[in-house]
């Protein structure tokens, strides 16, 4: 199986990056292909502009949607995006690890998803959730907390973890785009936990990616060209 592991923090001492390593290493071990999208160290820009494009639709107004559709025609994606927009093209299992800052993902993150599962190459009209570009593939959040699990749930402080706090990325997100979601893993109250409790984290996360990865996967049911798709007459078909 190939998985992409789209990491994100800013330290190589974190205990993401620890999380993001041994599920790297433990795929690999198993014989699956890995590769890491590490967002900070690759200096990923998460702001969306002009600059995403390498070809223009419309030079006097910027409209995000159309020039991602005018890219996605002509591949004129700029390089940070169509590396990225191959790397999730080549996954069958697309692992999210991230700490939760200020109730949700780091602002990288969401900057990556708005910016490489562009109109066009990851969604268009009528194909979305049941029926997405990426149906027949499988998604995963990995994540730290601050707070422990009694922080989360109804009627806790944070909320539900997936129908709040990990909605917009979960739901309006991966489901948006057609995976198939596995359980989320979150090490809870990590910068609170010892060094027998996050070994504990590690060795549970080793379990919950190589059973993600041991599920099967439909590559061909994937969208090539999902503007060929779209109905006569709808505006996002303008070039």
């Amino acid at each position: 199986m190939n998985v992409l592991i789209v990491y994100a923090h800013p330290e190589p001492a974190s205990f993401n990056a620890a999380m993001c390593e041994r599920a790297r290493a433990v795929l690999t071990e198993a014989g699956h292909n890995v590769v890491v999208s590490d967002l900070y160290r690759e200096g990923f820009n998460p702001v969306a502009g002009r600059h995403d494009f390498l070809s223009v639709a419309d030079p006097d107004v910027f409209h995000y949607q159309t020039e991602q559709a005018h890219a996605s025609r002509h591949a004129s994606f700029a390089p940070d995006v169509a590396r990225e927009q191959q790397r999730v093209a080549d996954a069958d299992l697309v692992v999210m690890q991230f700490p939760l800052w200020w109730g949700g993902a780091p602002a990288i993150v969401k900057g990556w998803g708005e910016r490489v599962f562009a109109y066009g190459f990851g969604y268009a009209d009528g194909l979305r959730f049941d029926t997405g570009v990426f149906r027949g593939r499988r998604a995963m959040v990995s994540m730290t907390s601050g707070g422990t699990l009694a922080r989360f749930g109804v009627g806790a402080p944070y909320g539900e973890l997936e129908r709040q706090v990990l909605w917009q990325i979960q739901h309006l997100g991966l489901e948006y785009m057609g995976y198939e979601l596995e359980p989320p893993f979150v090490a809870y109250g990590a910068p609170r936990t010892d060094d027998a409790g996050r070994a504990a984290y590690l060795d549970e996360l080793e379990k919950h990616v190589l059973a993600a990865a041991s599920k099967p996967v439909d590559r061909g049911l994937r969208i090539e060209t999902p503007l060929d798709l779209v109905p006569d007459g709808a505006w996002k078909q303008q070039r």
